[in-house]
């Protein structure tokens, strides 16, 4: 009997310890928990502490490669360390290798049909290229989109084409592509350089002769710039291993290659005698990303990404430190102030139900390259599975040219993608901070072009939802003056906390983001 009582009463109170679990589990189902005990933590001293260190001399203004950056990357893996949050790549390395080349200006020259065009002279390329070939394919604008291309009627594959810079019109004065007055995308060459580049070699082309007569100086001034400084351009190794040849042509050239060029508008192939020898010295550099993770608690193969670029612009030829406090030291500490708040939550067990990724990238300077890398080659998560991209470039300084309330963020690219990520960044801020958003670089018609010139955009291409958080510019952009004592602290801290209230918005929320509107 008093085994068979024992046996009982083990049941009811097993019953009973059950009953209450389940109790506790609901309850902690329902518990609504409030970030701003997290987010207080993101504070004035911290940030400046961080940034005093990460922008000063011993730094040497953490050009790409160079012995500052790599000191840069140990101090925020001891940072992350520190705080006790893992690195994101599953072999537990913090850094994400970027190999990249350093390509000196190259010399040499085109023969067209026995005519002599040296580099730098009617046409331009900032890499080798080597290749002697009997013809070319004539592309027109080198478009393809809906039911319009240039590709349709000629065959690419093993030969350089032509393509001029534009987009087809109607005999009514609209554009072909729209069927309206409304130019597209690919009128505009920050925009669609790039996508005619990748639709050429996706149709197995070698190469390009890019003539656009409006931007030609533009490039033109890139080459004398390089030429002058004799520095090199820095690229991502991947993609020069491609052997695919970038040539910026003037109209001399493009009219040696096919008379009345701007007329012509059917794709064919040209016979041409065409002779490439351009030679160019390269050196291998090896930087890299700093990446660590702290994983949701309900949905860890979701992931929301933070992210700031690690590096600056160096050290000038008169021996002057660019600190770059501000860019993106400005990023960089937040991001690290960011990490250290979510993981005190995770710590208390109240973790992001969503992964957090903080991604600090190498190479923004030189061409957004860690991102491009991060994201074009080597995803350490899946993109599929990246729910958003907050960008911190620029957020601790205040833009000389805007009027109105100090207390402002620029907010860049929020409703580009998803309409759920504008409003909830909306929400969001009037919640907790009352921030100023302002949009004005959020314009599609702004001339700077900003939606384009920061690491967001490798995600936003790949129809990933962004919010690109920034200050604008000022006297010290890229200059020495940038430096850690001209920070705003109280706006550095105010913004930091607009992004991790964002971020914790996003990484709780029932429903991923939806993205309803398509990547330009």
């Amino acid at each position: 009997m008093k085994k068979i009582l024992l046996v009982a009463v083990g049941l009811s109170m097993a019953c009973n310890s059950s009953q209450k679990t389940v109790s506790q589990q609901t309850e902690s189902a329902k518990k609504t928990v409030n970030p701003e005990v997290y987010a207080s933590s993101i504070t004035e001293a911290d940030l400046k502490e961080h940034l005093y260190i990460y922008a000063s001399d011993e730094f040497e203004g953490r050009n790409t490669g160079e012995p500052g950056q790599k000191k840069a990357v140990e101090y925020l893996k001891a940072r992350y360390i520190e705080l006790g949050i893992p690195a994101a790549k599953a072999d537990g390395d913090y850094f994400q290798n970027v190999p990249l080349v350093i390509s000196k200006l190259p010399e040499g020259n085109v023969s067209i049909n026995g005519k002599e065009f040296s580099n730098g002279d009617g046409l331009l390329t900032f890499s080798a290229a080597k290749a002697n070939l009997n013809n070319i394919a004539y592309v027109g604008y080198g478009i393809e989109e809906n039911n319009y291309s240039n590709y349709s009627d000629v065959d690419v594959k093993g030969k350089i084409v032509l393509i001029k810079s534009g987009e087809p019109m109607n005999d009514d004065g609209t554009y072909t592509l729209s069927g309206t007055t409304q130019k597209s995308v690919w009128s505009n060459m920050s925009e669609s350089l790039g996508k005619r580049m990748e639709l050429a070699a996706s149709k197995g082309a070698i190469g390009v002769f890019y003539y656009d007569e409006d931007n030609f100086a533009r490039f033109k001034n890139r080459f004398n710039h390089m030429k002058k400084r004799d520095n090199g351009s820095m690229v991502l190794k991947d993609e020069v291993e491609q052997d695919f040849f970038q040539f910026y042509i003037d109209a001399t050239v493009a009219n040696q290659l096919l008379p009345n060029i701007k007329s012509e508008n059917k794709s064919k192939i040209i016979t041409t005698d065409l002779s490439l020898n351009i030679v160019s010295n390269s050196k291998d550099v090896v930087s890299e990303n700093v990446a660590a993770i702290i994983k949701g608690s309900e949905k860890p193969n979701e992931y929301i990404i933070i992210s700031a670029h690690l590096d600056h612009v160096g050290v000038g030829k008169d021996g002057q430190i660019y600190n770059g406090a501000d860019d993106d030291g400005s990023g960089t500490v937040g991001v690290l102030e960011i990490a250290e708040a979510f993981k005190k939550a995770a710590d208390q067990g109240d973790g992001p139900k969503r992964s957090i990724v903080f991604l600090h990238v190498t190479g923004e300077e030189k061409g957004l390259l860690g991102s491009k890398y991060y994201a074009d080659h080597d995803p350490i998560f899946p993109l599929s599975e990246t729910v958003a991209d907050l960008n911190i470039d620029m957020i601790g300084r205040i833009d000389p040219k805007r009027d109105g309330d100090r207390n402002y963020i620029y907010l860049i690219g929020s409703d580009k993608l998803s309409t759920e990520l504008h409003d909830l960044s909306e929400e969001v801020n009037q919640k907790y901070m009352n921030i100023e958003l302002d949009y004005t670089y959020n314009d599609e018609n702004d001339p700077n072009r900003f939606y384009y010139r920061s690491d967001h955009y490798n995600f936003a291409k790949n129809n990933i939802p962004i919010i690109f958080y920034f200050n604008g510019t000022h006297e010290d952009y890229h200059q020495p003056g940038d430096t850690p004592d001209k920070i705003n602290y109280d706006l550095l801290q105010n913004r930091t906390r607009l992004v991790f209230y964002t971020a914790w918005e996003i990484a709780n929320r029932e429903a991923r983001l939806k993205v309803d509107k398509a990547a330009k």
